[in-house]
Parts: structure tokens; sequence; C-alpha cells
């Protein structure tokens, strides 16, 4: 298998690292700001937060025309620090939670997928970051 290439998003919340951790992995949070854009949004969510433990969300385009589940299996859960998982085939993804002073820096590195171009994966992950961090500093 030829090496993946890793492409890296990050932003800052202006919150805790304890309220970040929870918005994050609770399914009724991730419903609400699991989205790229207006057009889309996240219809189920569910998260088993530990090693080996599952979670998949759907996230549907608000028209009808597309949807699919995004799931994974977690490889390492560290509480307030990072989450590591592998997708179904087989790209991995690590989110680290860096909090100080009342605020918390999420980056995300995973795998690029070969059907869409990295910088559109990119532009798509990173879009989905900074829905959560408008959700999560309103929350």
């Amino acid at each position: 298998m030829a090496e993946q290439k890793k492409i890296s998003v990050e932003a800052t919340v202006n919150a805790p690292v304890e309220k970040v951790w929870q918005v994050w992995n609770n399914p009724a949070d991730i419903m609400q700001w699991n989205t790229p854009d207006p057009s889309w949004h996240t219809t189920s969510s569910e998260n088993d937060l530990r090693t080996n433990g599952k979670f998949k969300s759907r996230m549907e385009a608000k028209d009808g025309s597309f949807g699919f589940d995004f799931e994974g299996t977690y490889d390492k859960v560290e509480l307030h620090k990072e989450i590591a998982y592998t997708m179904p085939d087989g790209r991995t993804a690590t989110t680290l939670f860096n909090g100080e002073d009342g605020k918390t820096t999420l980056t995300t590195t995973f795998d690029a997928e070969s059907q869409n171009d990295p910088e559109f994966q990119k532009q798509g992950w990173q879009a989905i970051l900074d829905n959560f961090v408008k959700y999560a500093e309103n929350k």
C-alpha cells in the first residue's frame, strides 16, 4: 500500500479543554456541529468513546441528494488530550486537544482519501472544525 498523504487542520476554541472535549464527543452535540456548510446535516450519531470503541455519524445533504456514514474504531483515547481512530478503509486520524489559559487548540491530522483532491478534503475538514468552534463557543 502506498504511503498516504497526511492532511492537518487546526482551530482554537475560546473554551476550556473539558468543555471542548465534551462537545466534541457527545452525540447530541455532534449532530449540531458536524457539517461543512448549512446545506448538510448530521442525522444520527453514535459514540462509544474508549479504545476499541466505535463511532458513526450519518451525514446527508439536506436536499436528499447524497449521504454517507462517517465511522471508525478508536485506537487511542486519552482524556482531554488525544483521540486516534481508524476508518473502515484503513485510513487513520488523530485529534489533539491542547488546553491552555481557558482556550483549547484542536489539531486533527488524517490520511487523505484517493477520490478527492487533498486540498478539497482539507477545506471540508477545516469547515467542519470551524463550525465546531462556533458551536462550542456559543453552547
